[in-house]
């Protein structure tokens, strides 16, 4: 497996017999859940029903309100045990990505779950006389996720009552110090997923809202935040050998970055290895 196809594997790397037990909210799957986690709720009858369906919110809790409470409270008791660490910033529980929100639940438990993720990421684009330039920034050595890597220019989870594009504007200006008037000229260009599971059972299946903006030659973008410590304006190509050659980067920054590589032509799209990532990406998740 190629340098490129093997960070693209590794976002996707759940068997097809994953043996996860479904989480549903309303009749809908939200969530795929490891054996831990579905016996320690499986013990609180009143808060979950277990069935041969899986785990379920018990029915007669017909609101969001009523739903948000208990998985609250569930939270609490997880981080208690030590199973996760509470965020403190809800996000939208979806079985798909464009349906209804049925509920809302830490960003510290989604992984724990199973459930759904959004978030955004914004490719910076220079175009010099000597060719394309990407801002990069260097990830804080004290994050939680990926200290110390290489990340895009902006990314970010988007929390409850956010869509892409509003996520898209906050997160430039805090991480990075973009403009709100240069921030609207970003174009949104993909929307990659992957299901990857991590140590402990955790299981992020998240969908990427992928955005391009040029950047101006003059403009250097500033941490405004202790996410990043500095960014840095490489040529293309040193980013493309980066990912291809290291593991440097965030994992799904990767991903980002090979459809990018692609979509510009610093893979050839069209010839054997450039289709097979092509294929690769757009499978994906499968969200």
């Amino acid at each position: 497996m190629n340098g490129f196809a093997r960070h693209i594997a590794a976002c996707n790397n759940m068997p097809a017999q994953h043996g996860r037990v479904p989480f549903r909210i309303a009749g809908q799957t939200v969530g795929l859940l490891d054996a831990d986690l579905a016996r320690w709720l499986a013990y609180r009858p009143r808060e979950f029903h277990f069935d041969s369906e899986g785990i379920a919110l018990p029915a007669g809790l017909r609101t969001v309100a009523q739903r948000d409470r208990v998985l609250a409270n569930t939270v609490r008791e997880l981080e208690k045990a030590g199973y996760l660490r509470h965020r403190d910033e809800p996000f939208d529980v979806r079985a798909s990505a464009d349906g209804p929100v049925l509920a809302h639940l830490d960003r510290g438990a989604i992984p724990a779950f199973g459930v759904l993720a959004q978030g955004v990421h914004l490719n910076g684009l220079v175009r010099r006389a000597d060719g394309l330039h990407l801002w990069i920034g260097k990830r804080s050595p004290t994050k939680a996720v990926a200290p110390g890597q290489w990340d895009n220019l902006v990314a970010g989870g988007t929390p409850s009552g956010l869509d892409a594009v509003g996520t898209l504007a906050k997160e430039a200006e805090e991480e990075a110090g973009l403009p709100v008037a240069l921030v609207r000229q970003a174009r949104q260009v993909a929307r990659l997923s992957y299901n990857m599971l991590e140590e402990k059972g955790r299981l992020r299946r998240d969908i990427l809202h992928v955005f391009d903006l040029d950047v101006p030659e003059d403009f250097v973008p500033a941490p405004h935040d202790d996410e990043v410590e500095h960014f840095e304006l490489w040529p293309a190509r040193r980013v493309l050998e980066l990912v291809r050659d290291t593991d440097s980067v965030k994992f799904n920054v990767n991903l980002v970055l090979i459809d990018l590589f692609l979509r510009e032509g610093l893979i050839d799209p069209d010839g054997a290895e450039g289709r097979e990532l092509r294929r690769a990406l757009d499978e994906g998740g499968g969200h």
